[in-house]
């Protein structure tokens, strides 16, 4: 009895160690990151488009209000985003050391020293491509219907007139705004809005990080970098094609310290489908088959006349 307990609380640990294998590939993989500014802790306002807000942030680097640091698990202001401790290697040395102690080998392997942590490490090394090698047949199961055991050619298909925002702007007109007073968000900028969503997208399949410096801010490249480092290390990669939106609205807008903000609901949809890069198959999503989401991107400039950056991706909850 204890022995299986033993068992399945080292693979709680593994699996744990292991989690980040399991975020959506597509830009943002699926998780909310960024900064809003003083807002950054303020859920956006409700739209018609996600009426249930957005998710808290999993990654910023904007300090809590009141401290000097970073919400715990992200990075402090200016540094590079990081993936967390339990997300290196030595996450998985400590894995290993506290499967090892469950074990009864102690926490690094008692009087073995340094032998048992590298016997250890090989242990988790081994139960890790077993993991991975399930998880991928798995996925390749599931994509299989859709796109075929082979990565098929994406299906093009003609794209229709662009679709405006809240319904003739409905959504501007209505949407609040704060910190340095009123902010108008006109055509053009939904217009920028949406072509920045669909030149996000097309960087990221491209792995093109020079690309994407020209779309959003430094701290939104970051984890762009970051994310993409993440499927390299698994040899996968990532395209989303045919990107449009189905339907968006403004969240709020607002001005603070000289830049201007615009929180912008938008549902999407696209072909969405990640690789193996040695055998060139679909791991997951479909090459053929449409997937959507809805999220709460924010965009920001320095004043009028400037270039809207992505600084922000929220992922919508349900209302």
């Amino acid at each position: 009895m204890r022995r299986t307990a033993t068992f399945l609380t080292a693979m709680a640990a593994l699996a744990f160690v292991l989690a980040p294998m399991m975020a959506e590939a597509r830009p943002g993989g699926g998780r909310s990151s960024g900064s809003r500014g003083s807002q950054t802790y303020s859920a956006p306002p409700s739209t018609t488009t996600a009426p249930g807000g957005g998710t808290r942030f999993d990654r910023t680097n904007t300090p809590q209000p009141g401290s000097n640091v970073a919400r715990p698990g992200t990075a402090a202001p200016g540094a590079a985003p990081q993936r967390g401790f339990f997300g290196s290697f030595g996450g998985a040395l400590l894995a290993g050391g506290l499967i090892g102690g469950l074990l009864g080998f102690g926490l690094f392997g008692g009087g073995a020293g340094f032998g048992a942590i590298l016997g250890m490490i090989l242990q988790i090394a081994l139960i890790g491509l077993l993991v991975m090698f399930v998880v991928r047949f798995i996925r390749s199961r599931r994509a299989a219907p859709a796109g075929g055991p082979a990565a098929a050619p994406y299906a093009f298909q003609a794209q229709p007139e662009p679709k405006q925002f809240g319904g003739a702007m409905g959504g501007a007109q209505a949407a609040p705004a704060r910190a340095g007073g009123p902010l108008e968000v006109g055509p053009d900028d939904f217009q920028a809005f949406e072509q920045t969503l669909k030149d996000v997208n097309a960087a990221w399949s491209r792995r093109d990080l020079s690309a994407l410096r020209a779309v959003a801010t430094p701290e939104m490249v970051g984890y762009f970098s970051q994310d993409l480092r993440d499927l390299e290390a698994r040899n996968w990669r990532n395209e989303t094609r045919d990107v449009r939106l189905e339907q968006g609205d403004l969240a709020e807008s607002w001005n603070e310290d000289g830049e201007d903000y615009a929180t912008v609901a938008m549902r999407f949809s696209m072909l969405d489908a990640t690789f193996d890069n040695a055998t060139n198959k679909v791991v997951e999503g479909s090459t053929t088959q449409r997937a959507e989401a809805t999220e709460l991107w924010t965009f920001t400039r320095k004043g009028p006349g400037g270039r809207w950056m992505l600084s922000a991706i929220q992922q919508s909850q349900p209302a």
